[in-house]
């Protein structure tokens, strides 16, 4: 197969969780230019509404948008038949879809705890679970999970007050690398992407100039010296999912400037 063929997905479908915004819709963006029909979800459709129109418009892909919450199986349940009565198969899933909640550590409340797990970890194996025996039935497919560096580290309590966001994504590291190798006999790969700091909705305030000093302390802690952007991720995003990373399954892929390097 010629190199550029390698990372082409025409033909192939993409969930995207948590796909409206964000590192979700860097990804879908890369995947729709890479030319696989999309189905985005997340909470809010007002979101959904706009990327999907916006990605069907520029790369003639076809795009559907499925309000889901992740933190309750009936929904998950729901979204898997309406996307599987929309295109009749799943190729890709993204599990993109998060939560994190900040409040100090002695004094951080257990159904928040709760919470974060049933959204990060608990909804990310639900939906897996049923959308990797749609794959097998299909012959085999393509599981990308975002993780995050906070999964390989500890946090300041000042710049970072969720103590239960770094341990569900070290569970979702182990969990990648568990499912790897359980579906490898199905031909499901599963890998994970562990993104740094990315210039998303959440973190656009540092381009205010009143917020100068934190984007520089941020910066400075990065080796390569610039804040994550939509190039960063995308193309990743795509290498993963296409047959050019076909010999690659287990992974956890940090992609972060060099910042868990320094």
């Amino acid at each position: 197969m010629k190199l550029f063929d390698l990372f082409k997905l025409s033909g192939k479908v993409a969930l995207v969780t948590g796909g409206g915004r964000g590192i979700g819709k860097f990804i879908a963006t890369g995947l729709a230019e890479a030319g696989a029909d999309l189905a985005l979800t997340s909470r809010k459709m007002k979101n959904l509404d706009a990327a999907a129109g916006e990605l069907g418009s520029a790369f003639g892909v076809r795009v559907f948008p499925f309000a889901c919450d992740m933190a309750k199986e009936e929904e998950i349940d729901r979204m898997v038949r309406e996307v599987m009565a929309r295109f009749g198969r799943i190729d890709i899933l993204v599990n993109n879809a998060g939560a994190t909640w900040g409040a100090p550590t002695l004094r951080f409340p257990l159904e928040k705890w709760d919470q974060l797990f049933n959204v990060n970890v608990r909804g990310v194996w639900i939906l897996t679970q049923k959308v990797a025996n749609i794959m097998k039935a299909q012959g085999g497919g393509n599981i990308i999970n975002l993780s995050s560096v906070m999964g390989f580290r500890g946090s300041d309590e000042a710049l970072h007050p969720a103590v239960p966001y770094n341990s569900t994504k070290a569970a979702v590291n182990l969990l990648t690398m568990n499912l790897a190798v359980k579906l490898a006999p199905h031909r499901i790969r599963v890998n994970a992407i562990a993104p740094g700091f990315f210039m998303t909705d959440m973190m656009g305030y540092l381009e205010k100039p009143e917020f100068k000093a934190a984007r520089d302390m941020v910066t400075a802690a990065i080796p390569l010296g610039r804040i994550g952007g939509i190039d960063d991720i995308k193309a990743l995003a795509v290498f993963l999912a296409s047959d050019a990373s076909a010999y690659m399954t287990g992974h956890v892929v940090v992609n972060d400037g060099g910042l868990i390097a320094k």
